[in-house]
């Protein structure tokens, strides 16, 4: 009971409480109220139907600018052939106009006939609403929203090779610092190891003048037990009587004979 008490006191105190909240977009009371379709081609639209104002044409009255609001009009080109209507006056059939020149929000267009979708006896005014028909200006629409991708994936890489040249330009300063000090302590660590080198080098002179010292004593001794411990040869390799005569000792003039044993 005292939990339902304070709920009925809460609604009591904030009567909107009781009440949904719906949310709603502020909209605008004027102009266009649908998204933006400025980007690319919308599938759910026929861009080969389109609307526009003659807001001027030449003294014979074969030659009409035509003021449109939606500025695709500017992919038409001279020589294409446009399909139109009156506003509010369908007489069943098309008058046909061949496109003249382009401009922003304008087009202007040759009509040979007004027959098909306009009473000739009466004056063809400006400012007449007319509908149009273009099959060309749609399949030029399409080919436009194509490139128009091609054309952002080109702005996107553009933008992300400016983004990286940026970055480089304004982390200049840093990076100089940073490859001098890399190439500083490389240039360090080798005066350290050719330091290292040239005191291993001189170690190693020294180590190898006393190994040589030694090495020379160690082979003079041995030279000298070489020469100590040779097997001399048993047979006489010399005459000893030449020898005893080489030596002047008193000796016969021939040898004497071998005595028997």
């Amino acid at each position: 009971m005292k939990a339902f008490g304070e709920i009925l006191l809460l609604f009591l105190l904030f009567p909107t409480l009781g009440k949904a909240i719906i949310l709603t977009p502020k909209l605008e009371d004027k102009g266009v109220l649908s998204d933006s379709n400025h980007k690319f081609m919308d599938p759910k639209v026929d861009y080969s139907r389109f609307g526009g104002r003659v807001s001027d044409k030449d003294d014979a009255g074969n030659i009409l600018k035509i003021k449109v609001e939606n500025n695709n009009a500017k992919f038409f080109k001279a020589g294409d052939l446009v399909q139109f209507k009156v506003n509010n006056h369908d007489r069943g059939r098309f008058c046909i106009g061949s496109v003249r020149t382009i401009e922003d929000f304008y087009f202007s267009i040759y009509v040979q006939d007004f027959s098909p979708c306009w009473d000739t006896s009466t004056y063809f005014p400006r400012g007449l609403q007319l509908n149009f028909l273009a099959r060309r200006l749609e399949q030029r629409v399409f080919e436009a929203s194509k490139y128009r991708e091609i054309l952002i994936l080109r702005k996107e890489d553009f933008l992300k090779q400016l983004n990286e040249i940026n970055h480089f330009l304004w982390s200049y300063d840093q990076k100089r610092l940073q490859a001098a000090a890399d190439y500083d302590a490389k240039i360090n660590a080798l005066k350290r190891e050719k330091q290292l080198a040239l005191d291993n080098l001189i170690q190693k002179k020294q180590e190898n003048i006393t190994l040589q010292s030694e090495l020379i004593k160690n082979l003079d001794s041995l030279d000298g037990e070489l020469e100590h411990y040779r097997i001399e040869r048993q047979e006489l390799l010399m005459d000893r009587w030449a020898m005893d005569h080489e030596q002047d000792l008193p000796v016969l003039r021939r040898p004497q004979k071998i005595k028997a044993p």
